[in-house]
């Protein structure tokens, strides 16, 4: 299966795992919940999707390559107890904490989790003298002398030996305690998560013409080659940080994440191709609504290479200012929340007096000193980031949520020299977030609106069209952005598109150009 079909196969066992009865115990037994063994190849995704399923889930996640751990580490240290049976006190040998259980404990600790997954990584290929304490553990879910805690999932991961020449089979009788889900590489899979995450235009339109390059491991004269998912992600955003800060993106770099020298020196050859369409379309003028006749007319005369181009450059500025409309609405609903907490802790303190609008309660409210619960909401929000950043559950959704709710409650503790804030200053200032918010949500629906009426003028409902139809459906956050504010248009287009009859001819003929005959 792919790794999409995977997440969703985990999370279901996750889901199920995690059912209780109406006593609050768990309906399937800790001991009856097999960990998940998810066997693939290296950098297909398998600790990145292990992560969005604890974000998605709202548990805690732990995560240790098992490589890097000796038989002390994951045991723990043994040493000499007293203990007394039958009026003669003995020396018994006893083990400290291992280092995999305190982490799972120290997990609950700062992140307030009772549940959660513990993901032990490259888990077949640990030394021979782990081995015998890695299949105690996977039946019993034990190190040493100490249990993972109820409530916490056990996911491990592995490369089958053709690519991991350390890795070694397990016997059946292990495998029959575990649940197996052999992951193959694909891109349709993958190209899914990355126009949500906004990967690099070029490497997704590259990849969109030879689909091929996206994973190959080959043995050569001077070794292996290869080229992973993960490699093509890191150079997306190794790219983008190029291009900000103004520095050349050529095949030296693209070598080092992209290891087959023949691709990266296509991938090469064509972002530089790639970046004199940027310069050539101006892709925010477009969005803009202000691509003159000039624009237009060489777009609908450009090749279909150029044309698949172009559609990346658009989707991707436009998947990205839809992306922020949405993730900035989402901070502004989380900030709106935590000040809705802090006005009914005013209340619980005014005898939960009714406050409407214009009412002498309301009034009070308003003018009430908000700068305690600011600070106490200040530390306590600063906490929550940091421990879930440290525990890998910091998604970007949340991380904007909370840094812009930190950065007006950092605001309204500085609006006023006397040392004290009123609610009603906390309230005004939360006014121009939503302003903000207001304005950025109405640039994107223009730009919506420009880049459909663009691709209506050059190409009409021809496949670029459906291109663009195709990518902001896939794109979470675009339709998360539409069904909230509406796009006529895309609804039109979509309707009139038939997907189902024209999508693989669309594949098919991008499938079929060669980039080196440019």
């Amino acid at each position: 299966m792919d790794i999409q079909q995977a997440k969703q196969q985990i999370k279901n066992a996750m889901l199920a795992y995690f059912a209780k009865d109406e006593f609050g115990n768990y309906r399937l037994p800790t001991e009856r919940q097999r960990p998940v063994f998810l066997l693939g190849a290296p950098g297909i995704g398998k600790t990145a999707i292990m992560e969005q399923i604890a974000q998605e889930l709202d548990v805690g996640f732990v995560s240790y390559s098992m490589t890097h751990h000796t038989r002390q580490s994951a045991l723990g240290l043994p040493f000499i107890a007293k203990k007394t049976y039958g009026d003669v006190e003995y020396d018994v040998s006893e083990y400290t904490m291992s280092e995999i259980i305190a982490a799972v404990y120290d997990a609950m600790e700062a992140t307030g989790h009772p549940e959660g997954i513990l993901f032990l990584d490259e888990i077949n290929c640990v030394s021979e003298t782990l081995t015998p304490a890695m299949l105690q553990f996977l039946q019993y879910k034990v190190f040493g002398r100490h249990r993972v805690p109820d409530g916490w999932i056990v996911v491990t991961a592995g490369n089958p030996p053709e690519y991991n020449r350390t890795a070694h089979d397990f016997d059946i009788a292990t495998w029959d305690r575990l649940k197996r889900i052999d992951v193959e590489p694909d891109f349709a899979a993958w190209r899914a998560f990355a126009v949500e995450t906004g990967v690099h235009p070029a490497v997704l339109t590259y990849l969109d013409i030879e689909r091929d390059h996206f994973y190959r491991v080959e043995t050569t004269v001077d070794g292996k080659s290869f080229v992973t998912a993960r490699g093509w992600d890191d150079l997306s955003a190794m790219v983008k940080l190029y291009e900000e800060q103004g520095i050349p993106v050529d095949e030296l770099l693209v070598g080092q994440y992209v290891q087959n020298a023949e691709i990266a020196k296509r991938f090469s050859v064509y972002y530089d191709l790639f970046s004199k369409y940027r310069a050539d379309y101006q892709i925010d003028r477009i969005l803009a609504g202000e691509a003159d006749e000039g624009i237009v007319e060489r777009a609908r005369a450009a090749a279909f290479d150029e044309r698949v181009s172009l559609m990346g450059l658009v989707t991707d500025a436009l998947g990205g200012r839809v992306r922020d409309a949405v993730l900035e609405e989402r901070a502004v609903a989380f900030a709106h929340a935590r000040l809705a907490t802090m006005r009914d802790v005013i209340l619980s303190g005014a005898n939960g007096v009714s406050a409407v609008e214009g009412s002498p309660a309301a009034t009070a409210i308003d003018a009430a000193d908000a700068l305690p619960l600011v600070r106490k909401e200040t530390a306590a929000l600063q906490r929550r980031l940091d421990a879930e950043r440290a525990s890998g559950l910091l998604s970007d959704e949340k991380y904007l949520a909370y840094e812009r709710t930190l950065a007006l409650l950092d605001r309204a503790q500085r609006v006023d020299a006397t040392g004290s804030v009123s609610f009603s200053q906390v309230k005004n200032l939360f006014g121009e977030m939503v302003d903000a918010l207001d304005a950025r949500i109405a640039d994107a629906s223009a730009a919506l609106d420009h880049a459909f009426r663009f691709v209506e003028d050059a190409f009409g409902e021809g496949q670029e069209m459906l291109l663009l139809v195709t990518d902001l459906s896939a794109n979470g956050y675009g339709m998360a952005f539409i069904n909230d504010h509406g796009c006529e248009r895309y609804f039109a287009h979509n309707e009139a598109l038939l997907f189902n009859e024209r999508g693989s001819d669309l594949a098919d003929r991008i499938n079929q150009l060669d980039l080196s005959e440019e």
